[in-house]
């Protein structure tokens, strides 16, 4: 994964990777259970593409050790 270049999802690109709801997403983010967006201008914001990686796989990681 070290050559794919980091981009910036936006909240629905993240919907759609995640299966989160916006509410959900920015509850997980209150709650510092989630990456927290990124400010990309005045009135927009973007996840880093590895930090949304890197929580996908930790959700799967967990998932796999409780069973």
């Amino acid at each position: 994964m070290a050559d794919t270049p980091i981009t910036f999802l936006r909240r629905p690109q993240v919907e759609a990777r995640t299966g989160l709801s916006r509410s959900t997403i920015y509850e997980r983010v209150a709650r510092g259970t989630f990456p927290r967006p990124v400010k990309l201008g005045a009135r927009s914001v973007g996840w880093p593409s590895d930090a949304i990686d890197a929580w996908i796989a930790e959700c799967i990681r967990r998932a796999g050790s409780a069973s």
